[in-house]
């Protein structure tokens, strides 16, 4: 009974032994642990002072209450950072359940004040803003962004420079990469069932693929057409993919039927009836033999070799039964844009595609039916940048003969350039032609109607498409720049002309001619001194 009631009163002063223990503890920790600023210095009560108690346990009190105080803050920034990250999960879901395939997205441009509430919204609008679904109005003819085309095998391209080809096999893994990515999405797409019809569906593969373009705008992203054969003879599927910078987004998938679709070739001529001969041997074999649905107008201009390109003419119609063509003669001055006029506003039947043309110029059926898939009435009018032929006499010269005319056309560095400044072979539907204007008439001889009409266009909100092609060819031959031009003309004339000889290499060993001969003399003098 002592020993319990000693124990109770010696019991206060061990609890009080181990709180000032602690506290020293307390204090001790803090001096070691607690950084210091250049102003601050911890304010301890004097160990003889008769507060030391008190002053320990106010400074533990309030040390505790900030840790007490940061514990809480913390807790509520993890707490307000697990509520987001939830809510942001929460939002992908439903994204996900609503838009589960990147190519099954629906574009809605009801709302355009909404286009950038998610990622999907922003990609969309990016579609919005990009040249897809309408042209939009440009300043100039060099404002237009060109496509550029594509096979499996090869790209097409324009930019090319002094040290590309014009044609690369796309050899650089970003580039193959890209195109196979699409050419395999674009499959793929088509093969998705469409839960409609009911007929065993045709399974695509990448052999099905004919041709596609494609073009950049740098602040958007990438659009591709792509054009695939169909069930039947002209018969073609056209596929067409955006890549807003991001994944690529299926914006139409729809069945294009090229079967009555006629191209109206309008051509202006006056005299030179042996290149219209080897323009009729053209388009007797592409046109009439392997397209089958063309029509062929020639507007002539005068009399002189009128009645030898009218038996030309003749000779064609009877030998391949051909009886769709239209001839016109005009008395008056060689006029290109009047004369294509004339051709366009003749025609009495339905609305047809035009193609205009000229006399030195190589198609191919391809290229009848790249002018049939990128004009629509309203929508599209077709600008090809055709490749154009330089001198063979130049580039041949070195061999023992000049190739046959199809060996020519090659599309090489060395054999031409794409005629990147030329817009006068273009198609579109005639309606589209009247409704825009149809050519300056005031514009006489060589030369400015094209860009003139090409700039209407551009100024319209039809959308222009512009791309080299493989199967549109201009055939070189000697240009004479008259003296009745217009400096204008004149200059745009010479220019061509220049072009039109030989690559800037071949022109050099011209050039240089001299020296080169000069050098290989004194190469054999010296070796027949040694």
């Amino acid at each position: 009974m002592m020993l319990r009631r000693g124990f109770i009163l010696f019991l206060p002063r061990v609890v009080g032994l181990l709180v000032v223990a602690c506290c020293s503890m307390s204090i001790v920790y803090m001096l070691a642990c607690t950084p210091r600023g250049d102003n601050q210095q911890l304010a301890l009560p004097r160990v003889h002072s008769p507060t030391v108690k008190e002053g320990y346990e106010a400074i533990v009190q309030e040390r505790e209450e900030q840790h007490r105080n940061y514990i809480i803050s913390l807790k509520k920034q993890i707490a307000q950072l697990k509520a987001e990250l939830q809510g942001r999960t929460e939002q992908l879901k439903n994204m996900q359940n609503q838009y589960p395939d990147s190519l099954d997205i629906r574009l809605d441009h009801s709302k355009p004040e909404n286009a950038q509430a998610n990622l999907l919204a922003f990609l969309r609008s990016q579609i919005d803003k990009a040249e897809v679904h309408s042209g939009v109005k440009l300043s100039t003819e060099y404002a237009a962004v060109p496509f550029e085309s594509f096979t499996l095998q090869k790209v097409y391209q324009l930019e090319t420079g002094l040290t590309r080809h014009p044609e690369e096999k796309p050899v650089r893994k970003d580039k193959r990469d890209e195109l196979i990515e699409v050419i395999e999405l674009a499959v793929g797409s088509l093969n998705k069932p469409d839960g409609v019809s009911k007929a065993k569906p045709h399974v695509y593969t990448a052999s099905d693929f004919v041709e596609g373009i494609y073009r950049t705008e740098k602040n958007k992203g990438t659009l591709y057409e792509l054009t695939f054969k169909g069930d039947a003879k002209h018969q073609f599927k056209k596929i067409v993919l955006f890549r807003p910078f991001g994944p690529v987004m299926k914006v139409k998938n729809e069945n294009v039927n090229m079967a009555d679709t006629l191209i109206n070739v309008i051509v202006p001529l006056a005299k030179r009836a042996s290149k219209f001969r080897q323009f009729m041997q053209n388009f007797r074999e592409m046109g009439i033999q392997q397209d089958g649905r063309i029509h062929l107008t020639v507007v002539y201009f005068g009399k002189e070799q009128m009645n030898e390109v009218k038996s030309i003419l003749e000779n064609t119609s009877k030998s391949a039964n051909f009886k769709n063509f239209t001839f016109i003669q005009l008395n008056e001055e060689f006029s290109r844009g009047k004369g294509l006029d004339v051709g366009a506003r003749f025609w009495k039947g339905n609305n047809v595609v035009l193609f205009f043309c000229d006399v030195d110029i190589y198609f191919t059926a391809e290229f009848l039916n790249s002018c049939r898939l990128n004009t629509q009435p309203g929508k599209k009018v077709f600008y090809p940048v055709l490749f154009s032929q330089y001198n063979p006499s130049i580039i041949y010269g070195h061999h023992d003969s000049i190739p046959s005319l199809e060996q020519q056309l090659i599309i090489k560095k060395e054999t031409g350039f794409w005629r990147d400044f030329g817009f006068g072979m273009t198609c579109q539907y005639r309606s589209d032609f009247i409704n825009i204007g149809g050519f300056d008439l005031d514009i006489k001889g060589w030369g400015g109607e094209d860009v003139h009409l090409y700039r209407k266009y551009l100024h319209s909100n039809l959308m222009v498409i512009r791309t080299p092609v493989r199967g549109l060819f201009h055939l070189w031959h000697e240009k004479q720049c008259l003296d009745e031009l217009t400096p204008e003309q004149y200059k745009m004339c010479m220019q061509s002309k220049a072009m039109n000889e030989a690559s800037h290499g071949q022109l050099g060993m011209l050039i240089f001619k001299q020296e080169i001969e000069t050098h290989l003399h004194r190469q054999k003098l010296s070796s027949k001194k040694t």
